[in-house]
């Protein structure tokens, strides 16, 4: 079941049987090469969703501590197509290794980022949607100029906010695409 949500945020909860996958769909009033430059670039994700030091290159390893979720973990690039695409590795210690795709699409002056995020726990999955969804909304909002200073209270309010919806959506078998 797919649920349209505001500010452009459209969103799937599958399963491959054995984790669970988001699809998200989000659209920014933005060029391709500026929306990929705040997904990419650590000074601008520093700006909007977190801490991210390493090697941001293919096969390079990185750190990152997430503002909000207060996610913190290691990840690895996996493929880079910039500025169009790229997938990356992430765990925390003890988590699963979660897969994260990124896709950017031109559509005239806006630009659509397709995210899937794949390797989830089925029981959490509703969280982890409900998560990332906030992420992009911030992301919206970054692009748009808002400033955020308190941010860990901005993103716990918006995703308890958005987790009921998130808990009620029916998960899918994994369709390829």
């Amino acid at each position: 079941m797919t649920s349209d949500f505001r500010d452009g945020i459209e969103a799937s909860l599958h399963s491959d049987g054995a984790t669970g996958v988001i699809r998200i769909r989000a659209q920014y009033e933005t060029d391709v090469q500026d929306l990929w430059s705040a997904i990419s670039d650590s000074r601008r994700l520093a700006d909007w969703y977190g801490k991210v030091e390493g090697d941001l290159h293919v096969g390079g390893e990185f750190a990152a501590f997430v503002y909000g979720s207060e996610w913190e973990g290691r990840g690895r690039i996996d493929a880079c197509s910039a500025p169009r695409a790229f997938r990356l590795t992430e765990s925390e210690e003890g988590g699963p290794e979660v897969v994260v795709a990124v896709e950017l699409i031109p559509d005239g002056d806006q630009t659509n980022l397709n995210v899937e995020v794949s390797g989830l726990p089925l029981d959490m999955l509703f969280a982890f949607g409900a998560g990332w969804h906030t992420h992009l909304e911030g992301l919206g909002a970054y692009l748009e100029g808002e400033e955020r200073s308190d941010r860990a209270a901005t993103w716990i309010a918006k995703w308890e906010e958005l987790a009921p919806s998130y808990r009620e959506m029916t998960v899918e078998p994994l369709v390829e695409s």
